[in-house]
């Protein structure tokens, strides 16, 4: 019998027993499901699956936000042999259907009634599908096909007769079966299923686990979405691993609430959370008074000087920096919890001056990096190896090389053996047992992987100058005023940029000059305004080479959302999409000769913005 995840876990069923395995919030109180319920729970799941047909290596789909059941369907699936295929709760009709039939699956799991309504008015498209089963929301119809996850639950409790098929299919699991299909959130074209086995996802916790700190006493406060590889191997997997308390925020949106209530020791996100984090505290200290804004400024100096001084720490920086600790740095950490360890930040680059400004106010943020097919982690900084502005050393059992273009190509038993059902493009990603990942970037003397882009993302201005858009755009959303930005200018012989402001620090900061708006549409055009972040943009892009620099920018009065298609669930930009959306906008940036795609491209729901020249 090889090493599986359900033998993973089972194990760590018998070791911890009562002890709490998962949490959430009901009716404004934690409640704790231990590993023996939890146990329970996934065997009943199991069991019930196969009562329903389900065989060794069927693929189930799994559509839900973040919850126990989640683990417990995800751990039923994989222990009845199936194949678990994650599909993002925020996913609608087309791309649901679309992963639901190229997997060729028959049972879909659903979060919400919500959900249910969507995959029914779908349902002439899944002509495979067989089975329904809603987790919350939905009490029942006359429609056979459709049940309640706990009327799954039930079922496998009745059929507990069958153990002894549900434990011959544990013990013939082999660590390179097929576990689960991972679909990619596709900023281009439609999703790849990239095939993860038992293998990938134990090397790659366990290389995890050998370098990070986590202890069977922690909690981790989970929010990313469990059908994105980053959450489910290191916010699920690993904690699971390590005998950690998970526990499942509501939203994203009470993340903040949440650290302060929950107290985590780790937690897992996007670079997303970091930039709002560090936003709200620079706002806070500019809305204070002299002697609090001096103070502040005073720690944070401190703090610098302590963290990053090669020398010995002098008796008079210890003394100062247990002043800043106590007056200024305490506070902020109560902000998240008071008990945190670190942030693991991942999915997109982090801003190496966000990640030294909470290193030196005692908030460590370890940046990594990885893919779907890599399951996914391939580098993260840690207590041994940190250096801001990388994604830290390659993993213990990971290798990763710099190809003649400046391709990132890794190999490890995390990696994956391709995409299902896509031969050409897997010949293309997976080459002499190497997988060719689509970043740039370098590792420097210290052994420490620096990204630089997307090579698809790459920006060849009409001079022929390379410019790696995301770097730019990680630099411009460090300003308060700035929360998001696109860069654009590939064969255009200068950048431009849509930026989305921060509506409510500019909100603010027009109040106080009163200038006078009745509409966001009136705001973003506002002469001052558009001259107070033609500012920040100077000052911002000051150290850039002169190609490296926005030259015009149009304001656009919305966030860039996963539902109207710009952002990936993991928050991802999609840079044709929105292109393509805001044609109009960018084409008023250049002239005739640079045109960008179709004027009329979606223009007639596009709220309009303010053209400036750098």
């Amino acid at each position: 019998m090889g090493k599986t995840i359900v033998n993973m876990f089972f194990e760590r069923v018998e070791r911890f027993g009562d002890k709490a395995a998962l949490s959430q919030r009901v009716d404004g109180v934690y409640r704790d499901i231990s590993w023996k319920q939890l146990g329970d729970k996934v065997t009943d799941a199991a069991l019930g699956l196969i009562a329903l047909g389900v065989r060794p290596k069927d693929r189930v789909c799994l559509m839900s936000g973040n919850c126990p059941e989640w683990a417990m369907a995800d751990l039923g699936i994989i222990a009845a042999g199936a194949v678990n295929v994650p599909i993002y709760h925020t996913n609608k009709g087309t791309q649901i259907s679309y992963i639901f039939n190229h997997c060729e699956a028959e049972i879909i799991i659903l979060g919400c009634k919500e959900k249910l309504q969507e995959v029914i008015s779908m349902r002439h498209k899944m002509p495979r599908l067989k089975k329904i089963m809603v987790i919350n929301g939905w009490q029942g119809s006359s429609d056979e096909d459709i049940m309640t996850f706990d009327e799954l639950l039930e079922l496998g409790k009745e059929n507990h007769a069958r153990s002894d098929e549900l434990d011959k299919r544990t013990k013939s699991l082999k660590p390179d079966d097929l576990m689960s299909l991972v679909y990619t959130s596709g900023t281009t074209g439609d999703p790849k299923g990239v095939m993860l086995s038992h293998r990938n996802f134990l090397a790659n916790l366990e290389d995890c686990f050998e370098i990070m700190d986590i202890r069977p006493t922690d909690t981790c406060l989970s929010f990313l979405p469990l059908s994105h590889v980053l959450e489910r191997t290191i916010g699920y997997y690993l904690m699971l691993y390590a005998g950690v308390r998970i526990t499942y925020a509501e939203s994203f949106q009470t993340v903040p609430e949440e650290l302060k209530l929950v107290r985590p020791e780790l937690v897992i996100s996007v670079p997303r959370l970091y930039e709002k984090m560090y936003v709200a505290v620079k706002q806070s200290v500019s809305q204070g008074s002299w002697l609090k804004r001096k103070l502040f400024d005073w720690a944070l100096a401190v703090g610098q000087r302590y963290k990053f001084s090669d020398s010995q720490k002098s008796l008079l920086l210890k003394l100062k920096h247990q002043a800043a600790e106590a007056l200024v740095f305490g506070k902020i950490q109560q902000q998240v919890g008071g008990k945190l360890r670190y942030f693991v930040s991942g999915g997109a680059p982090l801003t190496k001056e966000i990640g030294e400004f909470f290193y030196a106010l005692g908030i460590t943020i370890y940046e990594g990096y990885g893919l779907t097919e890599t399951a996914p982690v391939l580098s993260v900084n840690n207590s041994r190896q940190l250096k801001f502005g990388t994604v830290g050393p390659p993993l213990p059992s990971v290798s990763i090389k710099i190809a003649e273009d400046g391709e990132i190509l890794a190999q490890g038993p995390n990696v994956s053996s391709g995409y299902f059902r896509r031969p050409e493009e897997t010949a293309e990603s997976f080459q002499n047992g190497w997988f060719y990942t689509g970043d740039i970037g370098e590792i420097d003397r210290q052994g420490m992987l620096r990204i630089t882009d997307r090579k698809k993302d790459i920006i060849v201005t009409s001079g022929g100058k390379n410019v790696a858009p995301q770097n730019i755009e990680s630099l411009l959303k460090s300003d308060k005023y700035i929360s998001q930005v696109v860069v654009f200018g590939d064969q255009r012989k200068y950048l431009a940029a849509l930026i989305v402001p921060n509506f409510e620090n500019l909100e603010r900061y027009a109040k106080k000059r009163n200038i006078d708006y009745t509409s966001t549409e009136q705001l973003v055009e506002n002469e001052q305004i558009i001259e107070k972040l033609q500012r920040h943009l100077d000052k911002l892009q000051q150290d850039l080479p002169n190609f490296e620099q926005v030259k015009k920018f149009r304001l656009l009065t919305q966030e860039l959302t996963q539902e109207e298609g710009e952002l990936t669930p993991t928050l991802k930009i999609k840079r044709k999409v929105i292109s393509k959306k805001y044609s109009h906008l960018l084409n008023s940036m250049y002239g005739p000769q640079d045109v960008i795609g179709s004027v009329s491209s979606g223009v007639e729901n596009v709220s309009g913005g303010k053209t400036v020249s750098g």
